[in-house]
């Protein structure tokens, strides 16, 4: 496992592997691949118990997924604005430390539970889970899961979330979907934010970007939005009623959706713990 960054476990499943947890014990030679498989399997039963939770209340849940700083709160403020109560929404926040995000959320008049994972790079099932007992899931529309800064590790782990949204900002450059492709291969809409920086930063060009994510077999469509100027925020709120009502009949005929996690990123941090590159060293096929 990452022993480096706590990436597989997490204060949410940290009791599944301590004494007298169910995977205490493993075979003997094959500790690390053996532990992060089964944390995976215990992440994905859990992750199917929070979809229950959504489906019984017809509650779309997205998962966004972005580098630090590319502007998932932001969106999510301009989200909220701009539904003006259209959707009833709620937001889990996950970070490192510090309730910052969550607090911009509630100013907004919106519930925003807070999970500060520590050392863990992403949000697991477990930790959603236990968010979920903190907040009232009756008559909600939405709920957002901001998950940690990461272009790696949360592509790996399904929370219960339907889908999953990936942000790509202007300032990271537009080959991020080339340097880190099973990001860019779990995701349902890419969001192309700051938009309004094309015509300063004219380095960026949004048809290369979206040429790398069409070269990892990923048809999802790109919107290009900007906080600030307010573009692409109407097609924003289209896609996500679109979404929304496509789950409700989904419900309707006893089935729901699961997002495309892509468990190699797991995998890949599993490596680490043998003496392998770090995953975002994997990763980065254009430098």
């Amino acid at each position: 496992m990452c022993d480096t960054c706590g990436c597989n476990v997490t204060h949410g499943n940290a009791h599944l592997v301590q004494a007298g947890g169910k995977l205490e014990k493993t075979e003997q030679g094959r500790e690390s691949l053996t532990v992060l498989k089964n944390l995976l399997s215990e992440n994905d039963h859990q992750a199917g118990h929070n979809r229950e939770h959504f489906d019984r209340r017809g509650i779309l849940a997205v998962n966004l997924m972005s580098s630090p700083g590319a502007g998932k709160t932001a969106l999510l403020e301009s989200t909220i604005d701009a539904l003006n109560g259209e959707y009833k929404v709620a937001v889990i926040e996950g970070d490192l430390e510090t309730e910052n995000d969550a607090e911009r959320i509630r100013k907004r008049g919106v519930e925003a539970i807070q999970i500060s994972t520590g050392s863990a790079c992403h949000l697991d099932a477990h930790m959603v889970h236990d968010a979920l007992h903190h907040m009232d899931l009756n008559g909600l529309d939405i709920v957002f899961i901001e998950n940690v800064g990461n272009l790696v590790c949360p592509a790996s782990f399904d929370l219960g979330q339907h889908r999953n949204i990936t942000l790509l900002s202007v300032p990271e450059g537009d080959d991020k979907p080339a340097k880190y492709p099973v990001m860019f291969r779990a995701a349902d809409l890419v969001l192309l934010t700051k938009a309004d920086l094309l015509p300063v930063l004219d380095d960026f060009q949004p048809q290369r970007a979206e040429r790398y994510l069409r070269e990892l077999a990923n048809d999802a469509p790109v919107l290009h939005t900007s906080v600030r100027s307010g573009a692409g925020v109407e097609q924003w709120l289209a896609w996500l009623g679109t979404e929304l009502t496509a789950q409700r009949q989904r419900l309707a005929q006893g089935e729901t959706a699961r997002p495309a996690v892509q468990p190699e990123g797991a995998t890949l941090h599993a490596g680490e713990h043998g003496g392998h590159h770090h995953p975002h060293h994997h990763l980065h096929h254009h430098d």
